[in-house]
C-alpha cells in the first residue's frame, strides 16, 4: 500500500521492448535505499516490481495490461516520474490509501499559476465520476491530492508550491494524460451495497 506522498522524482533512462513486456529503466536515488529485486515501487502511481537493481538505477517490466490501462505507455527517455516506496507498517500515514492500481487515465485540461499556487483541471472518464467527491482524495500520477471543485467531467485541484516543486507537475501541460486512482473505500462501499451476487 502507498500513501500518495511522493518521495522522489526519478528520470526515465530507457525503454526496451521484448516480447510481451517493455522494460523500464529509471534513475533514482532515495527510493533505492534498502531496495531489492522483487520489491514494489510506484512509478507515476503504478505499482511496479523491481526486476533488477544497480544504483542509481532500477528496472521494472510493464505488461501489456499496464501499457493498455495507464499512461506509462507514453513515457519516453528523459521523462521525469513520481516515485514512492510502499508504506512501512510502522510509518506515518501522510496522504490517503493508494494501492498503485490505476482506475483510468485522465487528460489535463489546464494548469495555471495563480499567485503562489497553481490550479490543475483534469478531465476524468465518465465512469470515474461517481467515486469522486468535492474535498475528497484522488491520486493523480500517484500524488495524493484533494478535489477542490467539480464541473463534470472536469475536476479542479489546488496545487501548493511544495507539491509542484517535488513532483512531475513541474513538466505537466494541457493535453497530457495522467494516471488516476480513485477512492478504494468508495469502490468497496458501492460493491457492498450492490445486492447482486457473484
Amino acid at each position: 500500500m502507498f500513501t500518495g506522498i511522493i518521495e522522489e522524482v526519478g528520470q526515465i533512462v530507457s525503454l526496451d521492448d521484448a516480447k510481451e513486456f517493455r522494460t523500464l529503466r529509471v534513475k533514482a536515488e532515495k527510493i533505492l535505499d534498502g531496495a531489492a529485486p522483487g520489491d514494489s515501487i510506484a512509478v507515476n502511481g503504478v505499482c511496479l516490481t523491481v526486476r533488477s537493481l544497480k544504483p542509481p538505477e532500477f528496472t521494472a517490466e510493464l505488461s501489456g495490461e499496464t501499457l493498455q490501462r495507464t499512461s506509462l505507455n507514453e513515457l519516453r527517455a528523459g521523462a521525469i516520474v513520481n516515485l514512492e516506496r510502499p508504506m512501512r507498517a510502522d510509518g506515518r500515514f501522510g496522504g490517503h490509501i493508494v494501492q498503485g492500481h490505476v482506475d483510468g487515465v485522465g487528460k489535463i485540461r489546464s494548469f495555471n499559476r495563480e499567485g503562489d499556487n497553481w490550479t490543475l483541471q483534469v478531465e476524468v472518464p465518465s465512469q470515474a465520476l461517481r467515486y469522486i467527491v468535492e474535498k475528497g482524495s484522488i491520486a493523480i500520477d500517484g500524488i495524493s491530492l484533494t478535489v477542490a471543485s467539480m464541473k463534470p467531467p472536469v475536476i479542479e485541484i489546488a496545487i501548493i508550491p511544495h507539491t509542484f516543486d517535488n513532483t512531475n507537475l513541474q513538466r505537466i501541460k494541457a493535453g497530457d494524460n495522467v494516471n488516476l486512482e480513485l477512492d478504494v473505500i468508495a469502490k468497496y462501499v458501492e460493491r457492498l451495497l450492490n445486492r447482486e451476487t457473484v
